[in-house]
């Protein structure tokens, strides 16, 4: 997949799930840094014990781990080990968790993922509702990179972006069928017509 992303994207949200956290799993770090992806990416991690991760994903190249807010007990602490390591750090609300409850964390970190599907399950539906967060999120904490994740097509990519998001997470839109690069570029021109 990453072959065909490649000079299209300039960075890319690469999903990792345990099993445990979410239903389903995935590939891990080493099988990352055995391909040694050719554009700038971050690990969103559908784990739990994130912080276990994080030096496999420093080391495979990662900028940024995203890590669940329903997924550690210390949030805090998880933060404070991926600064330790020279790394970004994001939070990912599940869409059942309001904003209020990550409100204090949002000065300590560079970006918040807003789920807007159940995670752990490539192609779920997308839940509208939580689009009303960005907003939120935005009132709390004006320069945050807010990003959506979860079930966006081309049906819906309009009201994503314009729920005030600065990233839009694609995977199934873009990898289930067709070109995955024509198939993002014809994503982007959308939102870029739009954002005008």
């Amino acid at each position: 997949m990453a072959k065909q992303l490649k000079g299209a994207v300039d960075w890319v949200q690469v999903d990792i799930m345990d099993g445990e956290f979410v239903p389903s799993r995935s590939i891990g770090w080493r099988d990352i840094k055995s391909v040694k992806l050719p554009f700038d990416w971050e690990a969103h991690l559908m784990v739990n014990e994130p912080e276990t991760y994080f030096s496999g994903f420093r080391s495979a190249g990662a900028r940024r781990v995203t890590f669940h807010f329903e997924a550690s007990k210390d949030p805090c602490g998880v933060i404070d080990i991926a600064r330790k390591l020279g790394l970004e750090v994001g939070i990912a609300l599940n869409p059942e968790t309001p904003v209020s409850m990550a409100a204090g964390l949002l000065p300590l970190i560079d970006s918040i993922l807003i789920m807007s599907v159940i995670p752990g399950f490539y192609g779920s539906k997308f839940i509208p509702e939580c689009l009303d967060k960005a907003g939120k999120v935005r009132a709390l904490a004006p320069d945050i990179s807010i990003g959506i994740d979860g079930g966006i097509k081309e049906a819906n990519i309009v009201e994503a972006a314009l729920s005030g998001v600065d990233d839009i997470c694609v995977g199934s839109g873009i990898f289930l069928s067709g070109d995955p690069a024509a198939n993002h570029r014809r994503l982007q021109g959308i939102v870029d017509s739009v954002m005008a």
